[in-house]
């Protein structure tokens, strides 16, 4: 019997999904695989089990998936992101093969509850926040809008780190998630690349009086390749997730040997593999920026031989690179590629300069995803000469002949020709990587109609007037297969019970809610939903934090990556606010409220740790206090996650997006709260814009300055201790933080944010605090009208259809990546490796 016949006689184990089949798999892989029984099985054990049984019914897919775009010699695309944060996978990989009744059924007939099972996994936190969490919602969705693509970044060995609060204040400790190893990766050790580092650039004329270029006395590291699949939801698609590990050559430094030093020579080894050991850190030391630049050419290095090899099975000539490839780069962080490409194809592939910058721009795309000068990613020059030689004379090139384009069009426009050159020049020449990915790239999008309209007329505003034709929108959007039907099964059937289930696929399908008559019952059980998921929050706030909270009060969630533009500092002083009118009696019949923080400072940004520890200490008095305690509480939820807020997201009534006007790219958690049926309080920042134009202004709660009232404010001279002396409620709420009320044996505690509001207030607290309170008490009269508000969280749901993935992947692929969707059949075959 062939191999194939083989296959295809075990073809029938590993596709059926009934509960039968999957407890035999299930069976047979914790006695094979695992090598236990039911008395030794411990409870990771049993969620292994299930996982790799679960695995067993994508294999087929994911084979044929790739053989399918083999054969059909498809146009792929690439999706190249530093960040890839995919939370949990069994969970979701049970949604979109539609097993999770059948899952369930055969583990409770085993004495096990799917639900514990799955809280065995460890959230693969391979990302910061929103950058990594978008780009796991553009893999499910190309997966299920069948679209042929492929996901590169890094396997860190370590992920975002580990958030315990002790004494209220942030202490980090190592995420190591593949402790227990990860039942849903397969090691590819046959792609194994070399990537080099550091050495001289030799340049030579070779017979034919041609120059040559070689990069010489380079030291190497080996990148690994690592395999997720990706599922689409109800169909055949099965996309690969490739991440790289770093692992040592094999060659050693014979001079270490010669002294005998052998452990030397080993340490060195060890060494070269922390590339990919932790997600990246902070860029404020000099080894902390050169570790993340290696990090970023690591990656990019490796996925272009990827890409390369892939290519070449099938094609002879790069004559239909572009055709065939398409390269989008989340964020300037890949950008590296664009030199990269051109160094292979100029030095190694031996094609002119001319022709393959021209393959080279018609490969890449960009994304941009900030507005905020500060983090727009700059390079030392000093710092790319020592680690990437060669590619700074590539890059020099470039702008060269960029340079001169522009002056051609702008002649005698030397202040044009600094602002839009790659390098800048000051006391320290960076490389501008926004500039190199623009320049080096067919596309240059935004990420929401507001962002993308201000790097058009502002960020990006010389680039544009260059390059009209190259920039373009792309709204973000959310997968509703995780962030509705995952995270929040109950609304999801209750939904699905209504209109069916053929939102999952297309969102827009949810507005046949709003068609539905004004049915009590409907509604009545809609505020069950609400109910029952608070109180699983309540129970787990209750277990984790130690505090009781009323599932009848407003559940207000501010829960995103702390930082000073998102002012979780506006919604602290409000608590404060609120704190005072309540304890003083200056208000009546107060709606109860829970307000909820969570999010994660970055381990060197001194004053949002210092929030994280003001929002613990003013919880502290608040939640202690029986004059309020009944009727406001503060919860800080540590070690936010992509599970925690698949927790949290369902369980809130309204959520926090109050980020100064004209800071916010888009954001994507707005979405996935008004998914879920709570209302948003919010500014006119990022997608915040959108999403009241689909809900409606009475559905959504709008406070604060616009963006351009935000630059004239700045243009005219912002005085924020102007309103400190006018308002008194904002001078009460300072003044007890700069007293030591909040923190009574180290009175001078909160200084450093006091005197930062005071001086600069660079995010505008102080000009927004008035209105921000004005909307928060609208919330509160409109809470008490639940009638009303249950049709708000309605509508908020029936809406949010142009706010999927799906919608915002098949614009990509239209406009940018020109490629079509590529159905999979199966019929038992697989040839080809990945």
């Amino acid at each position: 019997m062939s191999n194939k016949d083989i296959y295809k006689s075990l073809k029938g184990e590993f596709l059926s999904a009934d509960a039968g089949s999957l407890q035999k798999s299930f069976a047979r892989h914790l006695e094979s695989s695992l090598v236990k029984d039911d008395y030794s099985a411990t409870k990771l054990d049993i969620y292994k089990s299930l996982s790799y049984t679960v695995r067993d019914r994508l294999v087929e897919r994911w084979l044929a998936t790739q053989q399918t775009y083999y054969d059909r010699d498809v146009k792929r695309v690439y999706y190249l992101s530093l960040e890839f944060l995919m939370g949990r996978v069994l969970g979701n990989n049970l949604v979109n093969l539609n097993i999770v009744e059948e899952c369930c059924s055969a583990m409770h007939e085993l004495g096990f509850e799917l639900e514990d099972v799955c809280e065995q996994e460890c959230d693969a936190g391979l990302g910061n926040g929103g950058l990594g969490r978008l780009a796991a919602c553009f893999l499910d969705s190309m997966a299920t809008h069948e679209i042929p693509a492929y996901g590169y970044g890094i396997r860190y060995e370590y992920g975002i780190f580990s958030q315990k609060i002790q004494d209220g204040y942030q202490i980090e400790t190592p995420d190591n998630w593949l402790r227990y190893e990860n039942p849903w990766e397969i090691a590819r050790p046959e792609h194994l690349y070399p990537i080099q580092f550091y050495g001289r650039v030799h340049q030579y004329k070779d017979a034919n009086g041609i120059l040559k270029t070689e990069w010489l006395d380079t030291q190497g590291v080996m990148a690994m390749a690592y395999d997720i699949p990706v599922a689409g939801y109800s169909n055949n698609t099965v996309n690969n997730l490739r991440l790289w590990a770093a692992k040592s050559t094999r060659e050693f430094d014979l001079s270490y040997f010669n002294k005998g030093d052998y452990i030397k020579a080993v340490q060195d080894k060890q060494q070269s593999e922390t590339i990919s050991k932790v997600l990246y850190p902070n860029d404020n030391i000099f080894e902390g920026k050169e570790l993340r630049l290696k990090q970023e050419y690591f990656f990019v290095s490796a996925t272009l031989q990827d890409v390369i090899r892939r290519y070449k099975n099938t094609h002879d000539t790069f004559d239909c690179f572009s055709d065939k490839v398409a390269i989008q780069l989340n964020d300037t962080h890949p950008a590296i590629a664009i030199p990269e490409l051109m160094r292979i194809f100029v030095d190694l592939e031996n094609i002119t300069w001319e022709k393959a910058w021209e393959i080279t721009t018609k490969t890449f795309g960009y994304t941009n995803h900030t507005i905020l000068p500060e983090a727009l990613e700059k390079w030392s020059i000093s710092l790319i000469k020592h680690v990437l030689p060669r590619h700074l004379q590539i890059i020099y090139e470039i702008n060269r002949r960029f340079l001169e384009e522009v002056a051609r069009r702008y002649p005698n426009d030397g202040e044009r020709l600094c602002r839009m050159s790659l390098i800048e020049e000051g006391g320290k020449k960076e490389l501008r990587m926004a500039h190199l990915a623009i320049v080096g790239s067919h596309s240059t999008n935004g990420v929401a109609e507001l962002h993308t309209e201000l790097l058009r007329s502002q960020v990006f505003k010389d680039f544009f007037e260059f390059y009209p034709n190259r920039f373009n929108n792309k709204t973000n959007g959310i997968t509703p297969r995780r962030w509705l039907k995952k995270c929040n099964p109950e609304l999801s059937k209750l939904i699905s019970g209504q209109i069916g289930d053929g939102w999952l696929k297309d969102l827009n399908e949810l507005k046949k809610l709003i068609l539905l008559p004004e049915d009590e019952s409907f509604h009545k059980a809609w505020r069950k939903v609400k109910v029952d998921n608070k109180q699983k929050l309540a129970d787990y706030i209750q277990r984790v934090n130690g505090i009781q909270v009323d599932v009848n009060s407003i559940f207000d969630s501010h829960v995103k990556r702390i930082h000073e533009y998102k002012r979780q500092l506006l919604n602290v002083l409000h608590v404060i606010t609120l704190y005072n009118r309540i304890k003083n009696g200056l208000v009546d019949n107060v709606v109860p409220r829970t307000i909820i923080f969570g999010g994660k400072a970055a381990p060197g940004y001194h004053i949002a740790k210092l929030i994280i520890k003001l929002i613990n200490s003013v919880a502290e008095i608040v939640n202690n206090d029986s004059k309020v305690s009944d009727k406001l509480k503060v919860v800080f939820l540590s070690n936010y996650s992509v599970s925690l807020a698949e927790l949290i997201i369902p369980a809130t009534d309204i959520s926090e997006h109050i980020s100064t006007a004209g800071t916010e790219a888009s954001g994507t958690s707005n979405m996935k709260f008004a998914l879920n049926g709570a209302l948003i309080i919010g500014t006119l920042d990022g997608a915040n814009i959108e999403i009241m134009k689909e809900v409606g202004n009475g559905n959504i709660f709008i406070f604060g300055l616009t963006a351009r009232e935000v630059a004239d404010h700045k243009r005219l001279g912002y005085n924020p201790h102007g309103y400190y002396d006018n308002d008194i409620e904002i001078k009460t709420a300072i003044d007890m933080m700069a007293s030591g009320y909040f923190s009574p044996s180290n009175p001078s505690l909160f200084m450093p944010i006091v005197d930062s509001l005071l001086r600069h207030d660079q995010y505008m607290l102080f000009a927004d605090f008035s209105s921000y309170l004005r909307c928060q008490e609208e919330v509160g009269k409109a809470y008490n009208n639940q009638d009303d508000w249950t049709k708000k969280s309605i509508c908020n749901v029936a809406n949010m259809g142009k706010f999927s993935s799906d919608r915002t992947i098949s614009e990509y692929a239209k406009d940018i990546w020109d490629v079509e969707s590529v159905p999979v059949n199966l019929d038992g075959s697989c040839r080809l490796t990945l």
